[in-house]
């Protein structure tokens, strides 16, 4: 019976690549997050992530699937928004 080998973490995203992805991202947010009527199908936000994904991967430690980039905005966004609800809410740096 062959032994598996554990299974190894990616490397963090470095500065590169995360400006990378919040340049691109913003610049298709229309498309990626838009609600109602005029919203993309999920196949042209699928080609929208595929573009994303190849212009970070050049900046990349190591290759990124678009499930990690998609997994690193949502990140992004969640850092950022507990930040401001914790200044918003007079709890900031002592």
């Amino acid at each position: 019976m062959a032994e598996e080998s554990p299974k190894r973490r990616k490397a963090n995203f470095n500065e590169a690549e995360t400006e990378v992805l919040i340049e691109q991202v913003l610049k298709h947010e229309q498309l990626l997050f838009a609600a109602g009527p005029g919203r993309a199908s999920p196949g042209q936000k699928r080609r929208v992530w595929e573009l994303i994904r190849h212009k970070v991967n050049p900046v990349a430690a190591c290759p990124r699937d678009v499930e990690d980039l998609k997994k690193r905005w949502r990140d992004l966004k969640r850092r950022d928004r507990s930040k401001l609800c914790r200044l918003s809410q007079g709890g900031g740096p002592p």
